[in-house]
């Protein structure tokens, strides 16, 4: 299983999910181009899904395996869309989480407000507190799921705290403002593997129409909604990561 992560986060967000499956799944938990410890492009115009899904194509050929299950949260998501709607891709089930081909400018404004933007801080405890604020859609969460959250999103840097992924991350967005999301309907109507999709219930991002839109056309997804929580299910809750597991056991085969 491959376990994709949203715009600005990184692989270490499916700890808790990784943890839980590890004995029975081989599980693989990149860091996207620009993130945690993957390196910075030198072209920022690079930070696009081509780039990604061409990564990650390398990837699955590197791991050697001709079957796999994909969990993709918001960007991750998208990515694992893109590679699913491939021709002869080897993705055999596919989870998208709180995205889908269509999304809603709401959630695109919020994101503007903060991707590329973290403040350098000069506390850990600092950083928890802003992922907190910023990351307030991923629900409730204990103390050490917060900090789950916060302990691989930031990096200390000379004595000081600052976001673990490249802020140019940003630019390709910034050069597209004002133009209206894509429509990615082609691609998902062209998936042919058992999907699911996750929705926050609060979500700013997928709408509950869409979702519903996903569960009738193409792969004819099966959607859990998630109460209590917006964009998006951080699947550190073991009610959350029930979820991914009976994704796995239902679609397998």
């Amino acid at each position: 299983m491959i376990c994709a992560h949203g715009l600005t986060r990184n692989g270490r967000d499916f700890d808790a999910l990784a943890a839980a499956l590890a004995g029975r799944y081989r599980i693989v938990c990149p860091d996207m181009p620009g993130r945690g410890r993957s390196d910075w492009l030198s072209n920022a115009n690079l930070y696009d899904f081509a780039q990604y899904v061409a990564d990650c194509v390398t990837l699955v050929a590197r791991l050697g395996v001709e079957r796999l299950a994909w969990v993709g949260t918001s960007m991750g998501g998208l990515i694992g869309m893109s590679y699913a709607a491939m021709r002869g891709n080897p993705i055999s089930r596919l989870l998208l989480n709180d995205i889908g081909p269509a999304i809603d400018p709401a959630g695109v404004s919020r994101i503007d407000t903060y991707v590329g933007k973290a403040p350098t801080l000069d506390s850990y405890e600092q950083a928890k507190a802003y992922t907190k604020e910023v990351s307030a859609g991923f629900g409730p969460h204990d103390e050490a799921g917060w900090d789950m959250l916060a302990r691989h999103y930031w990096v200390e840097d000379h004595g000081r705290w600052r976001a673990h992924y490249d802020p140019r991350i940003a630019e390709p967005i910034a050069a597209a403002a004002g133009q209206p999301a894509p429509q990615l309907w082609f691609l998902y109507d062209a998936i042919h593997c058992p999907t699911w999709v996750v929705r926050g219930v609060a979500s700013d991002l997928l709408s509950s129409e869409v979702a519903r839109q996903m569960s009738e056309r193409g792969p004819r997804a099966h959607v859990v909604e998630v109460p209590g929580v917006g964009h998006a299910p951080s699947f550190i809750p073991s009610d959350q990561i029930a979820i991914v597991e009976a994704f796995l056991t239902e679609t397998q085969g």
